[in-house]
C-alpha cells in the first residue's frame, strides 16, 4: 500500500500542517512523482487527501490537519485516522507544525520552538489505537531526539528567524483560548507554549512506531501578558485575535523555511534509527493468544510485525 515513489528508500516523512505549508512544498515537488490519495482507515477518514512525492532528496507525504478550508476544529481532528493513514502509506517520520501562544517573554511571536516536552490538558480525545488490548508505550520523551537534532541543524542554516532549541508545549482542549488565570497557571507549570493540536498526535505516532517532531509557531503572548494601552484614557491596543492573525503568516513562513531546509538533507535520518521505531517491542502486555484475531488483523498496519 505504500504511496511513495521510491520503495527502496527506508525514509518516508509525513508532514502535518496548515494550508500554507502544504501549498509551498507542493510547488517544489516533481508533478510526475506526485500523487494524491484518499485513504480508508479503521478509524474513519483522515482530515483530507494525502499528497505524496519527493521534495529535494526526501520522500514526503503532506496532510492538512484541519482539512481543506480549515474547517475541522482542534478537538475534532481525526488524529487516529491521520496517523494510521500516514503509517499505512509507509511514513517512518512525521514533522508536525502548529500555531501556539507563547508563555515566556523570551519566546516572541515569529520565533520557532523545536519542542522537547508535552503537558496534556485535553479532554475526551481518543488517546490510543489499542482499545481492545493492553499496550503501554514509553512516552517520557515524546519527541524524537534524532529528528530534533536534524531540525536544529537545519535551523543553523536559516537567517532572520530565532529558533528555540527546546520548549514544553501544553496542549489544551479549546476551541476557546485560555482564561488569564489558566495562562498564569500554565506558566507556573513550566509550559513554554500553549496550543491545541500536538496531542493526541504525538502519542499516537509513538504507538504507530513513527518518529515525531513538533515545530511550534508562536503567534502571540497568550493572555498572561498585558497588552499595551494606547493612552491613559483609551482602550487597550489590539486584541489577542488581532495579534494572532497578524503574526500567523510570519510564523508560518518561518516554519516553511526551516522544513524546506531540513528536507534538503535527510542523511541523519537515514543514518540513525529513532527510538520510536521499536516502541511496541515491549509495549504489548496482552497475551498474544488472548487478543481477538479480528482485532489483530484490523490493526495489522500498526502492530503486525510484533504479533
Amino acid at each position: 500500500m505504500p504511496l511513495m515513489t521510491d520503495s527502496s528508500d527506508p525514509i518516508r516523512i509525513g508532514i502535518i500542517g496548515g494550508t500554507g505549508l502544504g501549498d509551498v512544498l507542493l510547488k517544489g515537488m516533481d508533478p510526475q512523482e506526485t500523487t494524491s490519495r484518499e485513504v480508508e482507515t479503521p478509524f474513519g477518514a483522515p482530515s483530507g487527501p494525502i499528497v505524496a512525492g519527493r521534495y529535494a532528496d526526501a520522500p514526503i507525504a503532506l496532510l492538512k490537519r484541519h482539512g481543506e478550508g480549515h474547517i475541522i476544529n482542534p478537538a475534532a481532528v481525526p488524529s487516529r485516522a491521520n496517523i494510521y493513514a500516514l503509517k499505512a502509506l509507509g511514513c517512518t517520520h512525521i514533522v508536525a507544525s502548529g500555531a501556539a501562544g507563547s508563555l515566556r517573554e523570551d519566546i516572541a511571536p515569529g520565533d520557532l520552538v523545536i519542542c522537547d516536552q508535552l503537558i496534556d490538558r485535553t479532554e475526551g480525545r481518543a488517546r490510543t489505537f489499542y482499545e481492545r488490548a493492553a499496550v503501554h508505550v514509553e512516552f517520557a520523551d515524546p519527541f524524537c531526539p534524532v529528528m530534533r537534532q536534524w531540525l536544529l541543524a537545519a535551523a543553523e542554516q536559516i537567517d532572520g528567524t530565532r529558533v528555540h532549541r527546546a520548549g514544553t508545549y501544553l496542549c489544551m482542549e479549546g476551541p476557546s483560548f485560555s482564561t488569564r488565570a489558566e495562562a498564569l497557571m500554565h506558566r507556573q507549570w513550566g509550559a513554554d507554549v500553549v496550543g491545541m493540536t500536538a496531542l493526541p498526535e504525538a502519542r499516537l505516532a509513538r504507538e504507530a512506531e513513527i518518529a515525531f517532531a513538533l515545530i511550534a509557531l508562536p503567534t502571540d503572548y497568550d493572555c498572561w501578558r498585558p497588552r499595551p494601552r494606547k493612552g491613559a484614557d483609551e482602550p487597550a491596543g489590539e486584541s489577542l485575535l488581532e495579534e494572532i492573525i497578524g503574526n500567523l503568516n510570519r510564523a508560518t513562513q518561518a516554519s516553511i523555511d526551516l522544513i524546506k531546509t531540513a528536507l534538503e538533507d535527510i542523511s541523519l535520518l537515514r543514518a540513525r534509527p529513532s527510538p520510536a521505531h521499536d516502541a511496541l517491542k515491549l509495549a504489548i502486555w496482552s497475551d498474544r493468544n488472548a487478543i481477538d484475531p479480528a482485532e489483530i488483523e484490523r490493526l495489522r498496519v500498526l502492530w503486525g510485525s510484533h504479533l
